[in-house]
């Protein structure tokens, strides 16, 4: 979307050049005629996304003052939006994520079709482990659970395909892969199992609500959702104009995107466990301090679960590399780019008990604080750590997975807006 956006916007820019769109320039152009071009690109390519949403962007585009047009008259501005998206999903239906489902034999939208298997059967979070279900300990196991409508679900790998996406700045999707996490016959194997146990028993009440805060779930803005709020809140603090919001969207948008493709493939070639796999392996029949669902206690090691809540214990993906770390660091370099500065001052205060432990009194009040963009970026991926669900490697690998994607997008994208492509 911030792509097609940029695009219809750079049509009446003297110096920007577009990605995809190819129209005679029309430098002189109103705000009026760049806001009406923009809304009708986002518009178009909205629908297209979330076709089931079609009504909730009708409302948006009329609260604008706008009505939908299906024009492609490059003389006026909604011809320009217009042409600008088309020329963006043109590139979108055929870039490698299957969003026509044309590429899987089920014809499932999005579905995989590179042929991944597991290496290990689904467990469910609530029940101990046995040793038949965890065939092979370093592998990624799919985990089951109850969804807040207490249906069991198994969600197997989320998009194993995402390597083969067409990405904006990298030169490939393995450009920047990181070397291995731990080998399951080595020392660190269990050392970094050893280390999530004992953070997750020694939580304090604000690495909880770091924990949840950070956890971008199913139902909410996602990792890269939460970066682009952030964007909003440096678009306010710096009273940016209409052209300043359009690079800077679209350099962190494909940050972002870039991002997902990197850790995708990283995820893919390693096909790593989460902690739950690893520690009901290691620690079995043993005792070990652990999360119940409602308290911290001494359990069965094949017993262990995430510090999350129990209708989403675990994202369904392999561990390595964190996609938290890698989106939120891709997000922070944009970001620290575009202004100029790592300097954030962002803050949230939790105001409602957690979902996770409602009783946990001391939640509440809980102030978390950004001084700069970078430390966020840590934060974000330090919670994965506090919620039980990535290694410290994982956590470390993402980082510098996504600080270096995040420079390179952002280099391109600003060679695109100054015109030196």
């Amino acid at each position: 979307m911030h792509t097609a956006i940029y695009d219809a916007w750079a049509v009446y820019d003297r110096t920007a050049l577009p990605t995809r769109l190819r129209l005679i320039r029309k430098s002189g152009g109103t705000d009026a005629q760049r806001v009406r071009a923009i809304s009708q690109a986002a518009y178009r390519v909205l629908v297209d996304q979330f076709p089931s949403e079609s009504a909730i962007f009708d409302a948006a585009l009329t609260s604008l003052g706008f009505t939908n047009s299906a024009s492609t008259d490059a003389t006026t501005p909604e011809g320009v939006g217009n042409l600008a998206a088309n020329a963006i999903l043109e590139n979108a239906h055929s870039d490698g994520s299957n969003q026509l489902g044309t590429l899987a034999a089920s014809g499932a939208i999005y579905a995989d079709y590179s042929g991944y298997s597991s290496s290990n059967p689904p467990i469910m979070v609530t029940t101990p482990g046995k040793p038949a279900d965890i065939a092979a300990p370093d592998r990624w196991q799919p985990l089951g659970y109850e969804d807040a409508a207490h249906v069991v679900r198994i969600p197997g790998f989320i998009a194993p395909h995402w390597e083969k996406v067409r990405p904006f700045a990298l030169k490939s999707a393995g450009q920047f892969r990181p070397g291995p996490p731990a080998a399951i016959t080595s020392q660190a194997f269990l050392d970094q199992a050893r280390h999530v146990v004992d953070v997750q028993d020694k939580l304090i009440a604000k690495q909880k609500v770091i924990a949840e805060y950070w956890a971008d779930g199913p139902s909410s803005e996602l990792p890269p959702g939460h970066w682009e709020l952030f964007a909003a809140f440096v678009s306010q603090r710096d009273h940016h104009t209409l052209d300043a919001d359009v690079k800077m969207f679209f350099a962190l948008a494909n940050a972002i995107h870039d991002a997902a493709i990197a850790t995708w493939e990283c995820k893919r070639y390693y096909d790593y466990a989460r902690p739950v796999t690893t520690i009901r392996h290691l620690f079995r029949g043993k005792r070990i301090r652990g999360w119940t669902g409602t308290a911290e206690a001494t359990i069965d090691g094949e017993s262990w679960r995430p510090y999350q809540v129990s209708t989403f214990p675990t994202p369904p993906f392999p561990e390595y590399t964190s996609g938290h770390s890698a989106f939120s660091m891709a997000g922070a370099e944009a970001l620290k780019r575009f202004t100029g500065s790592d300097a954030f001052g962002a803050s949230y205060t939790q105001t409602v008990p957690l979902r996770v432990e409602p009783g946990l009194g001391a939640a509440v009040g809980t102030v978390l604080s950004w001084e700069t963009f970078t430390e966020a970026a840590l934060e974000a991926g330090e919670s994965r750590l506090y919620g039980g669900i990535h290694f410290y490697e994982g956590n470390v690998a993402g980082l510098e997975l996504g600080r270096k994607v995040g420079a390179q997008a952002f280099e391109l994208a600003q060679r695109y807006w100054d015109g030196r492509l």
